[in-house]
């Protein structure tokens, strides 16, 4: 297996992911599909980010606005007065945690950074907001660049593919040139599960995740309690924590570096075992 690289840059912090590491979701919303991801104030957040940094999550991943199928475009003012003050008291309170800042904005990314954000996590790739791209080259910070096809409110009538995964390769060859050309330096690849993608085209992902390696960029995996794990397994988001960790173990096997979820202790077991299994 190709080994990618490895070690971020994010704003002059050097974050490994050797061994892979595990990104904590929070989410400054009434509405993600998940209800214990929700923060509904700065103090819960600060709660939930705690308890994160104690199980060992090397990532805060903090979004002001859902991005689950269906969801609506906020008005710009509104994610920024639910991300910004966490942002802030997360980075004041745990200096140490890396913060990502989930938007597909670029004034929002650029608030968030001054606010103490490290990272920008944009499921768009820049489709919604073309200021995305040349904002994160001038921010220099590391970038996750995700596959959608659609956006949030249509992305899942009817997705089609002829092959997924090669469609998702041909897609980050495209973007990572042009944010390579632009100055980026950092790219973590997203392939964007539940993103305009069908459960059989989340699984035929999970199956070739590992050819992604050949771009030499890390790959983040995003199934954490989704629909393709719920539904497959005729249970609802609460109860689909342990399909959730059978996933990340298959992810791991293929090659993801980094795991973003809402449980971040199960996620490092996983990694935990699969270090011993590797070393074996």
């Amino acid at each position: 297996m190709l080994h990618p690289r490895i070690t971020l840059n994010c704003k002059g912090k050097p974050l490994s992911l050797d061994p892979p590491a595990v990104m904590g979701i929070i989410n400054a919303t009434p509405d993600s599909f998940y209800a214990g991801s929700r923060a509904g104030s700065v103090d819960q957040g600060l709660r939930m980010a705690e308890q994160m940094v104690i199980e060992g999550a090397a990532i805060l991943d903090i979004g002001g606005m859902s991005s689950r199928p269906g969801a609506a475009i906020i008005e710009v003012q509104e994610e920024l007065d639910r991300v910004v003050p966490l942002i802030e008291a997360v980075n004041r309170t745990f200096p140490d945690t890396v913060i990502s800042v989930d938007t597909v904005r670029a004034s929002v990314a650029k608030a968030a950074v001054r606010a103490g954000a490290r990272i920008v996590n944009d499921i768009s790739a820049g489709r919604i907001d073309p200021d995305m791209y040349p904002t994160v080259a001038g921010l220099g910070v590391p970038y996750i660049l995700m596959h959608m096809k659609g956006e949030p409110a249509t992305m899942q009538q009817a997705p089609q593919y002829e092959d997924a995964a090669l469609e998702v390769l041909d897609f980050f060859i495209a973007e990572t040139r042009e944010l390579e050309r632009l100055g980026v330096k950092d790219i973590i690849l997203d392939p964007g599960f539940g993103f305009g993608k069908t459960i059989r085209h989340n699984f035929q992902l999970m199956k070739q995740l590992h050819i992604f390696g050949v771009l030499d960029y890390p790959v983040m995996t995003g199934i954490s309690r989704k629909s393709t794990i719920y539904r497959t397994l005729g249970v609802q988001p609460e109860e689909a924590l342990n399909g959730a960790t059978a996933l990340h173990m298959v992810a791991l096997q293929h090659g993801s570096r980094l795991l973003r979820v809402h449980d971040v202790k199960p996620a490092r077991e996983a990694i935990l075992l699969f270090q011993a299994l590797e070393s074996a």
